[in-house]
């Protein structure tokens, strides 16, 4: 992943070709809007053009592309170049053959190898490649989140960067509308404490809770925090996902040997941080009752999913389970 995910660095100048490649939706539509910008400082009456792959029909390139009448500039956008018809494929290539004067063409390209010709011609031809790579680890989340909060020029701690993760982590736009609250609403520095004012109460950041209880032991508190968060209404089946995750990442660490908590993150795909909290949380586990606890922990699963009668039931009975296995 690339140092900076947050924000997308496209030179003032525009090139005639550009190709927004990767799946992260909120990085390309970031990456077309500082495009659209761009252009319009050196053409403000640059005319936009959008053409979505799914809905395009033959010839529409060649005509959207075509001398204006007055010689305006254009700006042609090619939406979702991996679901492109073939007809639109052979259009793009036959343009690509003698781009047209005063015309930027924009293409994006989630994935896959569908218009990899196109792909390649224009980066033969010399198209500028803007990056859009997937935000799916709690790595990526990590580095997305404190990117944010650096390209708003506000300091936020790394304890305050997890809380966030943990909270808002599922969905990367989320995240990122997260960051921009806590930029606009608060003063100073950004700690653990402000996180948990805004978003202390999501049911990412309950689940965090209760799991981060269960795994150190403390069974009279996790029960005390799965009952708050059942009597205000968390759907007990996030809580289990979140007890899966954290013992997963203990059984991991704990396989993983030492090293430098970055090195191990790295291979593991994980936070630095989520390593030295692992590394911490072992102190009290064995492979052995982490292994039973997953086994536990997958049991439940099912039971809150419909295959018992009871979910909290299940829920607060595999908390004693975990509390019971840890050494403390």
């Amino acid at each position: 992943m690339s140092e900076d995910t947050s924000t997308v660095d496209v030179p003032t100048r525009v090139p005639p070709l550009v190709l927004i490649s990767g799946p992260e939706e909120l990085l390309a539509e970031r990456a077309l809007a500082a495009i659209r910008d761009d252009l319009r400082v050196t053409a403000p009456d640059v005319e936009m053009i959008t053409l979505e792959a799914t809905a395009y029909e033959e010839g529409e390139l060649a005509l959207h592309a075509s001398p204006s009448l007055f010689g305006e500039d254009k700006a042609v956008v090619v939406r979702g170049l991996h679901e492109a018809p073939d007809h639109l494929q052979q259009d793009l290539l036959a343009y690509l053959e003698d781009p047209a004067d005063e015309v930027t063409l924009v293409v994006v390209h989630a994935s896959g190898n569908r218009g990899k010709k196109v792909l390649d011609t224009m980066k033969k031809a010399g198209a500028r490649v803007v990056d859009a790579p997937a935000i799916k680890s709690d790595r990526d989340k990590t580095q997305f989140t404190a990117n944010e909060f650096r390209a708003a020029r506000r300091r936020a701690t790394p304890e305050a960067v997890q809380a966030l993760v943990e909270a808002v982590g599922k969905d990367v736009r989320e995240l990122a509308a997260a960051c921009r609250q806590l930029v606009d609403d608060t003063t100073g520095v950004i700690d653990a404490d402000v996180v948990e004012t805004y978003h202390g109460g999501k049911v990412e950041a309950t689940g965090f809770k209760v799991a981060d209880a269960a795994v150190t032991g403390e069974a009279g508190e996790a029960l005390r925090l799965l009952r708050h968060a059942v009597a205000v209404g968390v759907d007990p089946v996030p809580i289990v996902a979140v007890l899966a995750q954290q013992l997963r990442q203990l059984a991991k660490v704990g396989g993983a040997g030492r090293g430098r908590s970055a090195d191990v993150a790295r291979d593991l795909g994980m936070a630095p941080w989520q390593v030295d909290k692992a590394r911490r949380h072992l102190a009290g586990w064995d492979g052995s009752a982490l292994g039973r606890c997953i086994q536990a922990v997958a049991a439940a699963d099912a039971e809150v999913k419909g295959g018992g009668r009871d979910p909290v039931y299940a829920l607060e009975r595999v908390i004693l389970t975990i509390t019971r296995e840890h050494r403390g």
